[in-house]
């Protein structure tokens, strides 16, 4: 029997994105992420996804992306065993338990208290790992972070459903509070927000994008914290090899350009 749910906003329900997504990888012979874990959900759940009409491209560009930002808290963590880690808008991700976070480090999910509710239903507690139920234009969340120790910040797929003033006044918000550490999370350039648009499989999301767009460069223009360390383009990166034989091709054609692989997904990582 399915596990009933709250009822969610339709932006709470964009967590199903990247969680079918990575059930569906976790179940092709050659998985990229391998989550596990998120196809138990969706199968605990129940979920079927009649808005998502998911291509294996579609699943890849999203499992593909996941495991980058789990590269970046887990190098991140190494160097600093007594981190603090924090994925925002954490949707039924279980990013803490794929990185095996050791008990030095605290990791906080953040998202909406209903969406925080289901986490607690589905997801198994462990130690050290923390659940804040907030909307994240809420500046009083903040205060439940220690300050004093070096964070890991990740949000996967998180920005498009944020006014670039939202964005611009969280990101200030977390330099402002936390004492150092990294961001990370995938851009959506103008390019990426307009084609999602004309997508039809993804219209029901039109309503929902709130940012018009922004370049990597653009969260150091906002905010002289923050510096630009790395832009991973997953067009350049070695899971290409996994994708299907016709992506693959045309993949590495455009990786020889990097503003053709800046029109595919791309995760920047800052220090501040």
């Amino acid at each position: 029997m399915a596990l009933p749910l709250p009822a969610l906003t339709p932006v709470e329900e964009t967590l199903w994105i990247t969680l079918t997504a990575r059930a569906f990888d976790s179940r092709l012979p050659d998985p990229i992420l391998g989550d596990t874990m998120a196809d138990e959900l969706v199968r605990k759940t129940g979920y079927t996804n009649d808005k998502l009409h998911w291509t294996r491209v579609s699943c890849v560009d999203v499992a593909q992306r996941a495991k980058k930002l789990d590269e970046v808290a887990r190098r991140f963590i190494a160097r600093h065993p007594n981190a603090i880690g924090i994925d925002l808008g954490a949707g039924l991700d279980t990013r803490a338990l794929r990185i095996d976070t050791p008990p030095t480090v605290d990791w906080y999910d953040v998202d909406f208290p209903d969406v925080i509710a289901a986490r607690r239903r589905l997801i198994p507690d462990r130690p050290h790992v923390h659940a804040i139920g907030a909307d994240l234009t809420d500046p009083t969340w903040l205060e439940r972070l220690p300050a004093d120790r070096p964070a890991v910040i990740v949000a996967d797929g998180l920005m498009a459903f944020l006014a670039e003033a939202d964005m611009i006044s969280l990101l200030q918000r977390l330099t402002d509070h936390l004492h150092s550490g990294e961001i990370a999370f995938n851009v959506y350039n103008k390019f990426t927000v307009r084609a999602a648009k004309l997508t039809p499989s993804v219209g029901w999301l039109v309503p929902l994008f709130k940012s018009p767009g922004f370049d990597r460069l653009d969260p150091v223009r906002w905010n002289p914290k923050l510096t630009l360390i790395e832009e991973i383009m997953l067009a350049r990166e070695p899971e290409v090899a996994q994708y299907p034989l016709a992506l693959r091709l045309w993949t590495r054609s455009a990786a020889f350009s990097k503003t053709l692989s800046r029109l595919g997904t791309v995760v920047a990582r800052y220090r501040f």
